[in-house]
């Protein structure tokens, strides 16, 4: 696992990122999935409230290196919850996946702070798709006006209007990938999305997963960009 990690981090940095790179956090094993504790917009961070009770300390713990970067932050509070990872941002429209892990009460609050900076939303109920922990474990943004979707969510009339790369039952792990710059990121071993992005023109680099995977983490998972 660590090795994966290290080399998803030289990943960035050869798309054109800086990294910030925080230390081990051996209260919270959930922690290096950050995605999950903010959402990072060009005008904003908003400090998520995980859904799971043993994440709580995550948000407190990297609440200082965010505010680094962003002096001024909004937050979900209590009775809401939202994980990072259930918010696909497209452009100025964020999709808000309705999960086991975010409810309603924290997407009210976060639709609230978006409008408030400009951008609009629509909530995804992923409650009753088999295999799905959060929304970007279906669906993925790679620009363009391009989804990449897995098939129970391919026909979703909420991304009727983009285009959809449809992913496979059988790849569909592969559905969280990550637009960095110019490369699409792509966990390995997944021939048939590799193949598909590289024929519409996009450049996908392949990371071995196979570690995350297990815990049911992605590759958007483990960074946040911005």
């Amino acid at each position: 696992m660590l090795q994966q990690h290290e080399s998803y981090c030289q990943a960035l940095r050869e798309c054109g990122l800086t990294l910030t790179v925080l230390d081990a956090d051996l209260n919270h094993p959930d922690s290096t999935f950050v995605e999950d504790t903010a959402v990072l917009t060009e005008r904003s961070a908003i400090l998520m409230r995980p859904g799971a009770l043993s994440r709580a300390g995550e948000v407190a713990a990297i609440r200082g290196t965010i505010q680094s970067f962003f002096p001024t932050t909004q937050e979900i509070v209590a009775p809401g919850a939202v994980d990072g990872g259930d918010i696909c941002e497209a452009d100025s429209h964020f999709f808000l996946g309705l999960s086991q892990r975010s409810d309603a009460e924290g997407l009210k609050q976060l639709a609230v702070h978006l409008a408030n900076q400009g951008y609009t939303s629509s909530v995804v109920d992923v409650r009753g798709i088999a295999g799905i922990l959060h929304l970007k474990s279906g669906v993925s943004y790679i620009g363009d006006h391009t989804l990449v979707v897995i098939e129970d969510m391919a026909d979703h009339e909420l991304f009727r209007n983009y285009n959809r790369i449809r992913v496979p039952v059988e790849e569909s792990y592969a559905a969280n990938c990550v637009r960095v710059n110019q490369r699409i990121l792509v966990p390995a071993g997944y021939p048939y999305l590799t193949a598909q992005l590289a024929a519409r023109g996009f450049h996908p680099l392949t990371l071995d997963m196979s570690e995350f995977q297990k815990m049911d983490g992605g590759l958007s998972c483990l960074s946040l960009r911005f």
